[in-house]
């Protein structure tokens, strides 16, 4: 039975749309986020986090046929990913859920050589299906989502649909918006710089095994 009293809230982050948003806003410095502490600083009065869910896929290595030019960029890019989400790990409160790349080639309009790089899949399907499941099982009175990406609006709709008493509320990452999101939801708001700034990790996470993780130099 939903509890509107206490508002249970899940909190379902699309981890590249969210990513994408910040770089192509010009916030670096906000990628160390501390995705729960963003899902807590969102919550309207009388509300309660009961879980957040972060998903995203592992950045595929370099291999031998990528052009020297990106070798360097992506192996950067697998790094500073890996110690984003062993950070994300050891927060309590939050589940990562990882889909996977797919190989797209790709082709050098100069001099035509191919190569394989890695496209994200499957993310908006396993939002759709956590966002229904955990609405079947009456674990959230809201869920919120943060994303803008219109594919999730199938889903949302069956929500409300199916589960009439139970909200929906989408937060834009910096510079996405889906007209057909805000439509379909019962509130969207846009995450804010102020909000963004009060959810970051601090600059170094210490692991239970002691090891350290720093925020890399060019997210600060």
């Amino acid at each position: 039975m939903s509890n509107p009293s206490g508002r249970r809230v899940i909190a379902y982050v699309d981890g590249f749309n969210l990513y994408f948003g910040l770089r192509d806003a010009g916030y670096a410095r906000y990628l160390w986020l501390d995705i729960h502490a963003l899902a807590r600083n969102l919550l309207r009065r009388g509300q309660m986090l009961i879980e957040a869910k972060y998903f995203t896929a592992r950045i595929s290595g370099s291999s031998k046929a990528t052009p020297a030019n990106l070798r360097k960029h992506l192996d950067a890019k697998q790094r500073r990913q890996a110690a984003y989400l062993e950070a994300l790990a050891s927060l309590p409160g939050l589940q990562i859920i990882e889909g996977h790349f797919l190989p797209k080639t790709m082709t050098c309009k100069r001099c035509h050589n191919t190569w394989d790089s890695p496209e994200e899949k499957m993310t908006d399907v396993q939002i759709a299906t956590e966002l229904l499941t955990d609405a079947y099982q009456d674990r959230f009175d809201t869920a919120l989502l943060i994303s803008g990406d219109s594919d999730l609006v199938p889903p949302i709709r069956s929500i409300r649909r199916l589960f009439p008493h139970k909200r929906v509320v989408v937060c834009f990452p910096p510079r996405r918006h889906a007209k057909e999101l805000r439509q379909v939801a019962h509130a969207a708001v846009s995450v804010g710089r102020r909000t963004l700034a009060k959810s970051l990790l601090p600059p170094q996470v210490v692991l239970p095994d002691g090891t350290t993780l720093s925020c890399p130099p060019t997210w600060r």
